[in-house]
């Protein structure tokens, strides 16, 4: 069955090759810009702007290539193969590298040299403690007397036994000292030995009956042995002490050593300072009394 067109002309279905191009038609925007006709999908469009012919490069010659000219080189002067190289410093490593050395520890300072004291010279004596260091306050509104331990003009004796000589020479030299610096002068000062330390009171009491010395100093040392002798003479020595002073008057003080050890008494020696201030003191409240009874 076919069916007719306009034409005139029978045609077969799908005969596309007989069918007459359409004219494209004029764009009225573009000039001389013609439409191109709908292409079915099975063909494929031509290019609207086929590219331009690509003129192939003409082929690589090894004869055309120009080789550049080496600039000549100057001849160097034989001066600089006279000269000597220059040793070119070490670069210093950077910072980051570098390690700084360790500080080193500042010396301790020395001790200063102790002053050398001359031959001739005596060290200084340093000032003795209290020798009887007390709580005692008492309070105020009273009348007190009180003494000190100072020489001024007073006369004062010495009595030392000559057993244990060795402690006893070491008393004696201790407590002549500690009166030189109680201002004491060396002719107020009468030294009396007796053999031992039981012999000390009755001097003690005989020194005190003159009534020329304002105290008595009593010096001595026993050190226990094997029997009970060093009971018997440390007790008389110390209550016949005391009985001198009691009969006389006279201040008299307890300057003797009872010690179990030699080393005891060595590590003792100072007991004679002790004696004598204690002396001096008590010879200068007795004055004060004295005096306030006599006023």
């Amino acid at each position: 069955m076919t069916e007719g067109y306009d034409h005139g002309e029978p045609r077969r279905p799908f005969d596309l090759d007989s069918a007459p191009e359409p004219e494209p038609e004029e764009n009225p925007f573009i000039e001389d810009s013609p439409v191109e006709p709908e292409r079915p999908p099975w063909e494929e469009p031509q290019q609207r702007h086929p590219p331009a012919a690509h003129e192939p490069s003409p082929a690589y010659a090894a004869e055309d290539v120009v080789e550049a000219e080496e600039p000549e080189l100057e001849e160097e002067p034989d001066e600089l193969e006279e000269q000597p190289l220059k040793e070119e410093p070490f670069a210093e490593a950077p910072a980051e590298l570098k390690i700084e050395p360790e500080p080193e520890p500042e010396p301790e300072p020395e001790p200063e040299p102790e002053p050398e004291l001359e031959a001739d010279s005596e060290p200084e004596l340093a000032p003795e403690p209290d020798h009887a260091p007390a709580g005692l306050r008492i309070p105020d509104g009273y009348r007190t007397l009180e003494g000190e331990p100072s020489g001024g003009q007073r006369s004062v004796a010495v009595v030392v036994s000559r057993f244990n000589g060795e402690i006893t020479n070491e008393l004696l030299k201790r407590a002549l000292d500690e009166l030189e610096r109680a201002g004491v002068m060396r002719s107020a000062i009468t030294i009396l030995t007796v053999p031992g330390a039981f012999e000390l009171p009755l001097a003690a009491m005989a020194l005190g009956k003159t009534r020329r010395y304002a105290c008595v100093v009593a010096l001595g040392c026993v050190i226990r042995g094997e029997t009970r002798h060093f009971d018997y003479v440390a007790s008389e020595a110390a209550s016949g002490l005391q009985l001198a002073a009691l009969e006389t008057g006279t201040p008299v003080s307890f300057g003797v050593l009872t010690c179990e050890t030699r080393a005891q008494a060595e590590a003792r020696l100072d007991r004679a300072a002790d004696a004598v201030r204690s002396a001096l003191e008590m010879a200068d409240v007795f004055s004060k009394l004295r005096a306030a009874a006599a006023g």
